[in-house]
């Protein structure tokens, strides 16, 4: 009686085991730590960073797990491509244009006036970067999405339309290339991080600032600036990084889900979330007594394209100083967004 009882037992046991193995083998692996600098309520992160993590850790069936850390938690905005790229975090969302001069090609994105798409841009700009500038501008690093924000435009305490209207005025830019093309039209770039841009117009230190649609409501800006350009000006493209050790020490089935998520279609989609909320966010302006939207003349826009052009001029100086071919990345670029229906 007791060696039937034992037996059976041993039987029970040991399908037990044989059950647990297959959800053993899908237990978590790795967890990689992912820092941005935005507050996680937002669209940037909520609508985009958010959900390719957990599409990350879906399609890896819980190997993997993505620990996020935002707001500047783990280190300053401008820091951040050094934080992934010496290991301190495995992957980093990154703004190139928050450390000026180290990523000349990359900074070509920066240009106004070039792209009007940020869902169809994203995809162009992961294209033409990946065979442009990826390799000698960020080797020491995985890319793996690009994140731009709709087209953003100028938000201001008074009216401007044209040009003219920057001259004497303090703006805090999105990015190095938007400082320099205030500068250029006799303002003066007022460069603090996205979540410091509220105090810095509070205080009267900027009177405008370039930002995208989503951002005024984002950062509690509709108080202090409520006259908005209503044109695709600029775009600021953001880029998901990671960390090469921390790559290379994944299993290959591991290494499969990351390769799978970091493309150029995987940029459109993760583009789109942040995308849907800036234009909630503008139509939200537009039904806002308090808030005005200025839409330039067609001489306007003329005047605002022939002022950009020496900032073609400079990053065609920049790109060639480090021996790029600056005639082929920027028809490389043009050719992108015209292929991807996103050249404004």
């Amino acid at each position: 009686m007791w060696e039937d009882i034992m037996k059976f037992a041993q039987t029970a046991l040991g399908g037990i085991l044989l059950l647990a193995i297959p959800a053993m083998s899908m237990a978590q692996e790795v967890t990689l730590r992912l820092s941005h600098w935005v507050p996680a309520g937002i669209a940037p992160a909520s609508k985009g960073i958010e959900p390719w993590a957990k599409d990350v850790e879906a399609a890896s069936n819980g190997r993997i797990a993505i620990q996020i850390f935002p707001a500047q938690q783990l280190g300053k905005a401008p820091d951040h491509y050094d934080m992934a790229k010496q290991g301190i975090v495995d992957l980093a969302w990154v703004n190139p244009g928050y450390t000026a001069g180290r990523f000349p090609i990359y900074a070509l994105t920066e240009v106004p006036f070039m792209a009007d798409d940020s869902i169809k841009g994203a995809k162009a700009i992961h294209e033409w970067y990946l065979q442009y500038g990826a390799e000698q501008e960020m080797g020491d690093v995985k890319v793996c999405f690009i994140h731009p924000h709709a087209p953003g435009t100028l938000h201001s305490k008074e009216k401007i339309t044209s040009p003219e209207g920057i001259k004497g005025k303090n703006v805090r830019p999105a990015h190095a290339t938007m400082a320099r093309f205030v500068s250029l039209l006799g303002g003066g770039p007022v460069q603090v991080p996205a979540p410091e841009v509220r105090e810095a117009l509070s205080r009267g230190t900027a009177e405008a600032v370039t930002f995208p649609w989503g951002s005024m409501y984002d950062f509690k800006l509709t108080d202090e600036v409520k006259e908005h350009l209503d044109m695709p000006f600029y775009l600021s493209a953001q880029v998901m990084i990671m960390n090469k050790a921390s790559y290379e020490k994944l299993s290959a089935e591991n290494k499969a889900v990351i390769d799978e998520h970091c493309s150029p279609e995987w940029s459109s989609k993760v583009a789109q979330g942040w995308y849907d909320d800036d234009m909630a966010a503008r139509d939200k302006l537009i039904a806002d007594p308090e808030q005005t939207l200025n839409v330039p003349t067609d001489d306007e826009v003329a005047a605002w394209r022939k002022a950009a052009e020496p900032l073609l001029d400079e990053w065609r100086k920049a790109v060639e100083a480090k021996g790029g071919d600056a005639t082929a990345i920027l028809d490389g670029y043009v050719k992108s967004l015209e292929a991807n229906d996103a050249r404004y």
